[in-house]
């Protein structure tokens, strides 16, 4: 099915090339490899449970696809396409054939008591971590989503929202900066279009961005004003907590002005880790370095005798609190890690009794 491109928001003034879609040289490789007859490349832009719409390369404002969802073997969600992925399209049966490997994949455990893995978004360049100069500020999440960022091998910057709502917004500032004197850290008015100009160098045409953030802290209006339209519903702030209300519902890109594409997420107030070892390593780069001279090499940094951790906070060399924070996200990652694996193994027992009890059927 191909219809006229419309929540996408490309336009006849800026037409759509693979390049223009966020193309590379990875995805060309791939391309050579599979063959002109696997399908025609197009790029996911929105998913929803029933189909998933993609925009492939054409004249004007290219061609928008709706096909049915693609999911992995045996239910494996890796294998399922999500927003920011590049599929075959074969327009004879309106299906995607293949999915393309991925440059960057955001992942994380779904919220609530089950241990499956939810995607969040494919192929991103940069990601804007979003907080407000507000008492929605937290250390903690920042540093989980530096993990998310790091772990998926992507440009994180830190925006920091509502100046105004606050007397001194640079102190916020040097507190983001203390995570890593190298991060990028943006102050940014979202009411502002001079403002909002800051984030352009991350936003050129080809390129793709995706913002986290807990609800309320100003994505959705950050969205419309790069945008130059609407295309994000926005709610205003609880007095109560200064949270804000959930406004933003399902994962979509849509066209900036400039030419780049814009992930924009649901609110997730509930960030569960999984399989970011290495994204904890980057955001904890320094703990990790002084953990090696502990003489345990399993050390949990408590009460285990010769633990080098222990020693530098006794010493003033690093903040007890930032050690107690790396301590509960590693220990996280672990849980879930482990936990995705024992239902992975039930999942696979029950798929051989299955087939077992049926050829026992047919026999």
């Amino acid at each position: 099915m191909i219809t006229p491109n419309s929540d996408t928001g490309a336009t006849p003034e800026t037409p759509t090339t693979l390049r223009d879609l966020g193309w590379k040289p990875f995805f060309q490789n791939q391309l050579a490899e599979q063959g002109t007859e696997a399908g025609v490349p197009v790029r996911i832009m929105q998913v929803h449970r029933r189909q998933i719409i993609g925009l492939g390369a054409g004249p004007g404002s290219g061609a928008e696809v709706a096909m049915p969802p693609l999911l992995g073997a045996d239910g494996d969600p890796g294998g399922a396409a999500t927003v920011g992925d590049w599929v075959l399209f074969d327009a004879v049966s309106g299906r995607a054939t293949a999915l393309l490997d991925r440059q960057s994949l955001f992942k994380r455990r779904a919220a609530g008591e089950g241990r499956q893995v939810q995607l969040i978004a494919a192929n991103v360049d940069t990601a804007f971590i979003v907080t407000s100069c507000n008492p929605d500020f937290n250390i903690a999440r920042l540093e989980r989503y530096l993990a998310l960022a790091h772990q998926a091998d992507v440009t994180p910057v830190i925006v920091l929202t509502k100046p105004d709502q606050c007397d001194d917004p640079y102190s916020f500032v040097e507190q983001a900066a203390a995570l890593d004197r190298s991060l990028c850290i943006e102050l940014v008015n979202a009411l502002d279009p001079a403002s909002a100009a800051r984030l352009q160098p991350w936003c050129r045409s080809g390129q793709t961005v995706v913002f986290l953030g807990s609800s309320g802290v100003g994505k959705s209006t950050l969205v419309n004003l790069l945008a130059g339209r609407q295309v994000m519903a926005t709610g205003g702030m609880r007095e109560d907590d200064a949270k804000g209300r959930h406004t933003t519902t399902s994962r979509a890109m849509h066209r900036l002005s400039g030419g780049a594409w814009l992930l924009d997420t649901p609110g997730m107030r509930e960030v569960q880790l999984i399989d970011v070892t290495e994204g904890l390593e980057a955001v904890f780069d320094d703990l990790t370095e002084i953990a090696q001279g502990c003489k345990f090499r399993d050390c949990l940094h408590d009460t285990e005798p010769g633990c080098a951790v222990r020693q530098a906070i006794a010493a003033g060399q690093i903040d007890a609190q930032r050690v107690e924070r790396w301590r509960k996200l590693v220990a996280e990652d672990a849980h879930n890690n482990a936990s995705l694996q024992e239902r992975r193994g039930r999942e696979r027992a029950f798929g051989k009794m299955v087939k077992a009890t049926i050829k026992g059927k047919n026999r």
